[in-house]
């Protein structure tokens, strides 16, 4: 009894932490609202956007669309990430797995390279073609003969990344060096400075829907993640319902980077950071990495389009930060785990 007790209570806790997490975030949020660069200004916080009509534009039109986008971004990433992770027992797997990055890159290469580089058909082929590494991956797992089904999906995602890399690189080949080439490296490092309410409007219905199903079925993450047996002991499908998950994270993550490009870490320093924090509960620590890359996505953001006076691309940023988190979460004693 009491033991259930302490169990309660450090569920009440947990949660009281997550919900101060998201007040934090939306704080930020706000702040980072009236901070940035602003026209004849310098860094000055522009606090006439009463009066102002240029400063209602500047903050509805430039940032907070930015900041819309790198809440909606961070949380998919994180949730995607922490589904993954879960799936397949393996805290470095993120959400570009399976070849899904490499096979957005291509499409939104391919766009730019036949001058259809229009956002939206960058959008479309980008998404397209991440859900066509996704699917390749998958028949290849069901062709393979070796190991099981989980190794099959990793070895498959292995080969799909380097096909749609070698693919790649052979568009960067031919790409027209003044301009193609450079709006393929832009889109590859990552970058908000295109947002616009319509981009968010576009993907804001598969990424609610992706979202809503991973944290519905967050209890099927717990059972996933132990051996296989035991989850199909326990009464759960897991070759449909693994499936059914990676669809919905991939789904959610290739729409999210197609228009915001290759953003790294995210995924994979977030459910870290939620399962050290939180414990391996994914009734908490699924939307703990979902705030918490939220933040991330946003604190990297704001530093990107204020720390000089040119924007550094946000995949950059999260790199920097999310190589010195992942050194600093390996170098002290793991708490993942305890719930």
């Amino acid at each position: 009894m009491n033991a259930q007790l302490a169990y309660q209570r450090k569920i009440r806790r947990r949660r009281g932490a997550l919900a101060l997490m998201i007040a934090t975030t939306l704080a930020l949020a706000l702040l980072s609202l009236f901070f940035g660069r602003y026209p004849k200004a310098g860094f000055a916080l522009p606090l006439d956007w009463s009066t102002n009509a240029m400063t209602r534009r500047v903050l509805v039109n430039v940032r907070l669309v930015r900041i819309v986008l790198a809440l909606i971004a961070g949380s998919m990433l994180g949730c995607s990430g922490f589904a993954f992770q879960m799936l397949f027992s393996n805290p470095l797997v993120e959400p570009g797995f399976l070849g899904v990055s490499q096979g957005s890159a291509f499409g939104a290469a391919l766009m730019i390279v036949l001058g259809a580089g229009s956002t939206l058909s960058v959008q479309i082929s980008s998404t397209f073609f991440g859900l066509v590494a996704l699917a390749v991956s998958y028949v290849l797992a069901t062709r393979f003969r070796f190991g099981g089904w989980l190794l099959r999906l990793v070895l498959s995602g292995i080969a799909v990344s380097a096909i749609f890399s070698s693919a790649l690189a052979a568009i960067k080949l031919v790409a027209e060096p003044t301009k193609d080439l450079q709006d393929i490296t832009f889109w590859m490092m990552g970058g908000l400075w295109n947002a616009s309410w319509k981009q968010i409007l576009s993907i804001l219905v598969p990424v609610l829907v992706s979202q809503v199903y991973i944290i519905s079925q967050r209890w099927k993450l717990n059972l996933l993640s132990l051996a296989e047996k035991s989850s199909f002991s326990v009464g759960v499908s897991t070759r449909r319902d693994r499936t059914l998950l990676l669809v919905a994270a991939t789904v959610g993550t290739t729409v999210v980077i197609s228009i915001t490009g290759l953003i790294g870490w995210v995924g994979l320093i977030t459910p870290h950071l939620a399962r050290k924090l939180f414990g391996s509960d994914a009734s908490v620590s699924l939307p703990a990495s979902m705030v918490i890359g939220s933040f991330f996505l946003l604190v990297s953001d704001t530093i990107g389009r204020t720390l000089l006076p040119t924007e550094i691309p946000i995949g950059l940023v999260t790199s920097l930060f999310g190589a010195v988190i992942f050194i600093i979460i390996l170098s002290t004693k793991s708490q993942e785990g305890k719930v």
